[in-house]
């Protein structure tokens, strides 16, 4: 079989850093590196998150009247403007997708369903995998462990704007170690806050890899879509 792996990008990667809303350079240059690698046969499906238009947190403010749920589905709203925004990028660029959705969007993309899903990637077809779960209180993190392991994905990557995993905030902390392979037990061990805890012991129960990696790092992309060691794996063992 050919390599199989889920993506999971973060709406930073839809605009330039310190900025929200969408720019069509930065979601063209995320789809010219997925479509490059998809042309040399890595099937590939992408989870993105929403934040760069909307985070379901930030109503949880006691003097905002919207409901927490809602705040949640506004989110997941959120993640399917991206994904038709790179969809579009892909398919200009020539490679065939698929936008998904956990929640029935029928004018603008199909329901998510795995078989079909696993369809698609066997033809070659970027899948972009939009609305979370589907239900609120679970993160897009959750989202990705969930769809890695329905895909029996090989590896989920996920991409984000640090360098790996680090012993500590590198921020605050200099003197931080960035860790080159770290196990799922570690993680929960020293409580390293990379992905949220649920989506770390899904993937620990049923032995999915994972690999944390800087995207803003020109060619960090391609490489860890193609195999390459990149930033942080966490995995059964070192």
């Amino acid at each position: 079989m050919s390599r199989r792996v889920v993506l999971k990008i973060s709406g930073e990667c839809f605009c330039p850093k310190d900025s929200r809303g969408i720019t069509m350079d930065s979601v063209m240059h995320l789809a010219e590196q997925v479509a490059r690698v998809a042309k040399q046969g890595v099937q590939i499906a992408v989870v993105m998150g929403g934040g760069n238009i909307l985070r379901g947190g930030q109503f949880k403010a006691a003097n905002v009247s919207i409901k927490e749920a809602t705040a949640h589905y506004m989110g997941m709203l959120a993640t399917v403007i991206n994904g038709m925004a790179l969809q579009s990028a892909v398919e200009q660029v020539g490679q065939e997708t698929r936008l998904m959705t956990a929640f029935p969007i029928d004018a603008v993309a199909e329901p998510y369903l795995w078989r079909r899903a696993v369809h698609h990637l066997e033809h070659g077809r970027i899948i972009l995998l939009a609305g979370g779960t589907g239900s609120p209180f679970v993160t897009t993190d959750t989202a990705a462990a969930q769809r890695a392991l329905e895909l029996e994905a090989d590896v989920l990557l996920k991409a984000t704007k640090v360098d790996g995993v680090y012993s500590d905030d590198p921020v605050k902390n200099p003197h931080a170690v960035l860790y080159s392979k770290l196990t799922y037990e570690q993680v929960r061990q020293q409580n390293l806050r990379i992905m949220d805890q649920e989506s770390i012991a899904k993937c620990g129960e049923h032995g999915m890899p994972i690999q944390i990696f800087n995207f803003r790092t020109e060619g960090n992309l391609e490489r860890a879509l193609l195999g390459e060691s990149v930033g942080t794996l966490i995995s059964a063992g070192q």
